[in-house]
């Protein structure tokens, strides 16, 4: 009879012509071999894995028993499932369903009346089967329906057999007690066969299993199987055994039940139609209000649906602000139960701080001057802490008791808050300290420039503090020693000033505190004298106490400050000149360093247009072997003469240059025009006079990675002798640098460059370094020839560093030999070179090459 079939609708018509049967072949093939199953869920292909191995057991037990029957009941039986599968050949196809099936179950029950159980459920695999074949092209079907009617028959035939075999029943009652048996079976079998099968549809679908409710939808189906056993029951009363008699007396039978199930269907069909007809005739008016019904009401549940399993927080709120409703995602990120919200202010949710702005952006939605808004804002958490959410709101439209709401949108954004708060701290706090850093302090530093301008009444003051000595603390008891000075005296400061002023690290071991609404300029003087006596305290550094003095510059707002950098300079300036003047003590930015530093700010321009445009030029003062007046080279002095305010003294503009990075165009023009100078004198004066030039080179120079290269170009470029060019640095340069600056030394002196030390006395090198070090000349500063024959030991001293010269193998030369007294007090000493005012004064080059002329007439090029 009919049963459900899982079926797999064609999408396209059956293939036509060799190549389309070739094509629907193989993929037949493939689909046998893979058996796709990319629509089933997981539930769904164990259980057709399960029901296919267990019908394939149950057709095993099946062959078996019938096996082993006699052959002349193998041959009825194979009869009978052969008429069962040619019934299955012509199914009847429930008009709206996918459902088919045929009559075949009349054959299925004579069999098990008459030769058991496994008879029976190989006809009714064989019926399935082929019906599967007839109406699916899916191999899922066409295994799973014959193994499930196998499985179905074979519980039911069993238990049916058991019953008659140990609980018989004879007499008058044993022809009624088989047909009401038959009914029992039918009825069972339709229901286990009906629920083996519509189980799988449902879990292909994900849906819930009621059998209940499936055998309801599919109850004339068990009409049909009680049918079919009452004819099975009649013709084997009728008839006796499976025979050929039996075939032939069921042929018409079954012939007018099938045609009653087509008639049926058709009657079923056509009433359908003309019922359809009717009803769409009576819906038609109402049926655009109805579909517009629907569609909102599909879209509202839609909305329900994605408002209740949406992955972020959702909240419905109405006009008053009131909380309508919300989702669990927004009741887990504030930590609380949905209901918990019911009916509650909207703004209890958010922080105090953030309420406001909340409040301006929900009034501009319902005023109509905005369709929605986002900003991001801190949510109270039910433990307290602050949420960090991305807010985004709308207005909401939806049927009572929805209608005319706002619906807001939260998204957790909290760990992205505090990554971009830790990065911020990073970028504007110091490392060692945790002190805000100097790009902070000039941030807070332009806002107070612009607060002051808005209020003229307002004031500000920024101190900057420099700690004296701390290289001492470094060199002496390490960089570690240095770092937990600095901690400790950050810390000092942190907790000395007021809360709203801000201390900050500007780096190494300079400070700076900005502090604002002073009353008068008195204050910040006040500010600074606490500070000395805080930070003079001693700070024990590796079990050693040790005392530290701050020098501080201040400066505030009354000079109409425009921009921070101005403020820093002149705070910087005041620093240093607290420095110069006595060490640990305060200086206030006034209006006479205000000219200073508009003096410096004109010289650091007219300097830089001076070396662009050439107004600078060289002075070279001549150097003499002092027992024989004999030339034996120059020093090449820069000198600046500004074409409106005259000479600009040396030590002014090199200081200048030095601080602001110039010295290194000044220092290689002044070294090419030199070496230059030197070349054409060579040309002049051919007769192996081969005087030496001394070239002063700053410490910024000497760190330049080409350095050494570009000495020896500017050496070959003029066509001068290495050994003709002298390099001249400061004691205390070359002692600072010396570890960048020896490398270049070494290769300056491999290339026959000469090395002088210039104003030797004044730092602080020792013997061991100078023995190091690879120089040539060294020149006495000018301080230790003016102490001779004085009273406090100057001959001694000179002596000594004479004696130090000689024994280093080094050539000495001694600077500012200003008086006859002091040239034979020098020559009486021993020392064997001199220059200064008294031996002849830096001139131009023209009188430089007149003195060279008057040294050696006879050398000069006819």
């Amino acid at each position: 009879m009919t049963r459900p079939v899982v079926v797999a609708p064609n999408s396209s018509g059956p293939p036509t012509g060799i190549v389309c049967g070739v094509a629907g072949t193989v993929q037949n093939m493939k689909e046998a071999l893979l058996l796709r199953m990319d629509d089933y869920t997981w539930q769904a292909k164990a259980y057709w894995w399960m029901m296919v191995l267990l019908g394939l057991a149950a057709l095993g037990l099946a062959v078996t028993d019938v096996a082993a029957l006699k052959p002349g009941a193998i041959v009825q039986v194979l009869l009978g499932t052969l008429f069962a599968a040619t019934t299955g050949l012509f199914p009847v196809r429930v008009p709206g369903s996918k459902t088919s099936g045929s009559a075949a179950e009349i054959f299925v029950f004579l069999l098990l009346l008459d030769f058991g159980p496994g008879a029976a459920a190989i006809a009714a695999a064989a019926e399935a089967g082929v019906i599967s074949w007839r109406t699916s092209r899916r191999w899922t079907s066409r295994i799973g329906s014959p193994a499930m009617a196998a499985l179905a028959m074979s519980v039911c035939g069993t238990c049916f057999s058991y019953a008659q075999t140990h609980f018989p029943i004879a007499g008058t009652l044993a022809v009624g007690t088989k047909f009401a048996s038959l009914l029992v079976l039918a009825l069972v079998y339709f229901a286990i066969g009906t629920l083996l099968m519509a189980s799988l549809i449902c879990l292909k679908r994900g849906q819930p299993i009621w059998p209940l409710r499936i055998l309801r939808d599919h109850a004339w189906l068990g009409l049909a199987y009680a049918g079919s056993g009452s004819i099975a029951g009649l013709l084997h009363t009728s008839f006796g055994r499976f025979e050929f008699s039996v075939i032939f007396a069921a042929a018409p039978i079954i012939a007018a039940f099938l045609a009653t199930l087509h008639v049926y269907f058709r009657h079923v069909q056509v009433e359908a139609g003309m019922q359809a007809e009717r009803v769409v005739a009576a819906e038609h008016a109402a049926a655009e209000s109805a579909r517009h019904l629907a569609e909102l009401r599909e879209s509202e549940d839609r909305f329900q649906s994605a408002f209740t399993h949406a992955a972020v927080g959702m909240v419905l709120v109405s006009t008053e602000g009131r909380i309508l409703q919300v989702n669990a995602s927004l009741a887990r990120l504030l930590g609380r139960s949905e209901p918990d919200f019911a009916d509650t202010d909207l703004m209890q949710m958010f922080h105090p701080d953030d309420q406001e702005a909340l409040r301006n952006e929900m009034r501009g939605i319902l005023v109509g001057v905005e369709t929605s808004f986002s900003l991001e804002l801190r949510c109270r958490h039910y433990q307290g802490i602050d949420v960090w959410a991305s807010l985004n709101g709308s207005f909401f439209t939806a049927r009572p008791p929805l209608s005319q709401c706002l619906i807001l949108q939260l998204q957790d954004i909290t760990a992205r808050r505090r990554a971009e708060s830790r990065l911020q701290h990073i970028a504007y706090h110091d490392g060692l300290t945790d002190l805000p850093n100097r790009n902070y302090f000039v941030d807070q530093l332009t806002r107070a420039i612009a607060v002051v301008k808005r209020h003229p009444e307002r004031r500000f003051a920024v101190l900057i503090l420099d700690i004296d000595r701390f290289k001492l603390v470094n060199d002496s008891l390490g960089h570690s020693a240095g770092d937990q000075l600095l901690i400790e005296l950050a810390a000092r400061l942190q907790a000395y000033v007021r809360p709203a002023d801000l201390t900050a690290r500007l780096g190494g071991d300079e400070f700076a505190i900005l502090v604002e609404d002073i009353n008068a300029d008195l204050e910040a003087l006040r500010i600074a004298e606490r500070l000395h006596d805080v930070l003079t305290k001693p700070v024990y550094l590796k079990g050693m106490a040790v005392s530290t003095s701050t020098s501080i510059g201040i400066t505030t707002s009354t000079f109409g400050y425009e921009a921070p950098e101005q403020v820093m300079r002149d705070a910087d300036t005041a620093m240093y000149r607290a420095k110069t003047q006595a060490k640990g003590g305060y200086v206030v930015f006034d209006s006479a360093l205000h000219a200073e530093v508009t003096m410096r700010l004109w010289m650091e321009n007219e300097l830089r247009r001076a070396i662009v445009n050439g107004q600078l030029h060289l002075a070279y003062q001549p150097i003499y072997e002092l027992r024989t007046r004999g030339l034996t080279g120059f020093e090449a002095l820069a000198r600046w003469t500004h074409p409106e305010r005259g000479p600009i003294p040396p030590d002014r503009f090199i200081r200048m240059a030095e601080e602001t990075g110039q010295i290194i165009p000044l220092g290689r023009w002044a070294l090419e025009t030199a070496c230059r100078e030197l070349g054409l004198w060579n040309k002049a004066y051919p007769d192996d006079i081969k005087l030496k030039m001394h070239v002063n080179v700053s410490g910024m120079q000497l760190v330049q990675p080409d350095f050494s290269a570009y000495v020896r170009e500017t050496i070959q470029a003029a066509n001068i002798e290495p050994g003709q060019l002298a390099i001249e640095l400061t004691e205390s340069v070359l002692v600072e640098k010396l570890t960048v600056a020896l490398p270049h030394l070494e290769s300056l002196r491999e290339a026959g460059v000469r090395i002088s030390i210039d104003d030797f006395g004044t730092g602080y090198s020792s013997f061991s370094v100078l023995s190091k070090l690879p120089i040539h000349v060294i020149k006495i500063d000018r301080s230790f020839v003016t102490g001779l024959g004085g009273h406090d030991n100057g001959d001694e001293i000179f002596r000594g560093i004479l004696a130090l010269g000689r024994t280093l193998d080094k050539t000495m030369v001694a600077e500012g030999v200003e008086t006859e007294a002091q040239l034979q007090r020098l020559i009486d000493l021993g020392c064997e070179n001199g220059q200064g005012y008294l031996l002849g004064r830096p001139a131009s080059a023209e009188i430089a090459e007149s003195i060279i002329h008057r040294a050696h007439p006879r050398s000069a090029r006819q």
